[in-house]
């Protein structure tokens, strides 16, 4: 797989690629919004509680301080019939500017794994946002069992629901 860019490149579903020379992930999509649209949802606890993860799962927001040193923690768990599934992450904001977040990330069912995460909004200037984020992970097998966990499903889900919040004026 590659980790270049296209600009030309319209992504109206999320890219996900691994980096063949560091343990990384990366993502891009493009959204209809202003990169401080993008950044509001993923700063305010409201906004991400209501787009973040698979359609399945709702969040509850336990901490967030969006602030450079601040900490956040949720808990996500099954809505709809999937009342069994619960799980929590957690991490720390590194960089907090309307263009670049940085931040780690950890999942509680592994504790020891943490990874570093750097989210890039990029206007282009036609109204669109490009969302470009990095997961560097602890090992190549942490990334792969990322990439195996069909975290596909959460991070489409997620963006659709960005969409939504946008065409509902609630970004």
């Amino acid at each position: 797989m590659t980790t270049t860019q296209n600009r030309d490149t319209r992504y109206t579903e999320a890219a996900i690629e691994a980096d063949a020379k560091v343990p990384a992930i990366h993502i891009w999509r493009d959204f209809d919004a202003s990169p401080s649209q993008l950044f509001r949802a993923h700063t305010d606890p409201q906004l991400f509680a209501r787009w973040s993860g698979p359609s399945s799962v709702g969040a509850e927001i336990t901490e967030w301080d969006a602030r450079e040193g601040g900490c956040w923690r949720y808990t996500a768990r099954g809505i709809d019939g999937r009342d069994e599934f619960e799980t929590s992450f957690h991490g720390c904001f590194h960089t907090v500017r309307e263009d670049r977040i940085v931040q780690t990330f950890t999942w509680d069912g592994m504790p020891d794994s943490v990874a570093l995460e750097t989210m890039t909004f990029e206007d282009l200037g036609d109204g669109r946002t490009r969302l470009h984020a990095v997961s560097l992970c602890d090992s190549f097998e942490d990334r792969d069992a990322w990439l195996r966990s069909g975290m596909e499903v959460g991070v489409n889900d997620g963006y659709a629901a960005i969409d939504r919040l946008l065409a509902e004026g609630a970004l």
